[in-house]
């Protein structure tokens, strides 16, 4: 047939590109299975009078509102992409009570972290390092704590909605080592590995 002529140099091209695609869609879909997605999600109840510690501008649970739940975390890395916020680990700090790892409290001057309960693993990593890094600074800290990612909004979490799946809740110590000022304590993007 008259213009379905393909040369042999046009076929190979053809099947190469073929292959690439079908890779990439593999990739593709590895990449998506490998993905932590929400397992639930929990209703948020209004806090008793007294009852939700906003210090560090911790957020209470809105009546009503919907909260996902998690029961994993993203992939561990060599850096792995989390956010970092800010916690009291003090007796009647925003952290609520003691730390899961130690039932004790922890001085805001010490660098100790809550990890989201899909890294803290059970407690696997409890009284390990890891190291933070963000703003050319880094950081080591001791886990003490997990970030509970699969509850909140009842009274054993403060009132607070659950830990999304990728926080470092830390200490003000490690936003001062981090030097990060004052007025921009709360959230920042960071990396973090085991120490």
């Amino acid at each position: 047939m008259k213009g379905f002529n393909i040369s042999k140099k046009n076929n190979a091209s053809i099947v190469f590109l073929m292959g690439l695609i079908i890779l990439f869609l593999t990739l593709s879909s590895q990449v998506e299975a490998s993905k932590c997605r929400p397992s639930g999600r929990v209703r948020g109840k209004k806090p008793p009078p007294g009852q939700c510690n906003t210090e560090d501008d911790s957020d209470c649970c809105v009546e009503g509102k919907m909260y996902k739940v998690y029961e994993c975390s993203p992939p561990l890395t060599g850096n792995t992409k989390a956010y970092l916020t800010l916690n009291s680990f003090e007796d009647g700090g925003d952290g609520g009570g003691p730390s899961e790892c130690d039932n004790s409290y922890h001085s805001d001057d010490t660098p100790v972290v809550a990890l989201s309960t899909g890294w803290y693993n059970g407690g696997s990593r409890c009284h390990n390092n890891i190291t933070i890094s963000a703003n050319g600074q880094s950081v080591v800290a001791m886990v003490v704590d997990e970030c509970d990612s699969t509850e909140g909004c009842d009274a054993d979490h403060d009132y607070q909605p659950p830990c999304a799946n990728n926080i470092v809740d830390a200490s003000k110590a490690v936003w001062k080592a981090l030097g990060v000022s004052r007025d921009h304590w709360g959230g920042l993007d960071i990396t973090w590995s085991d120490a």
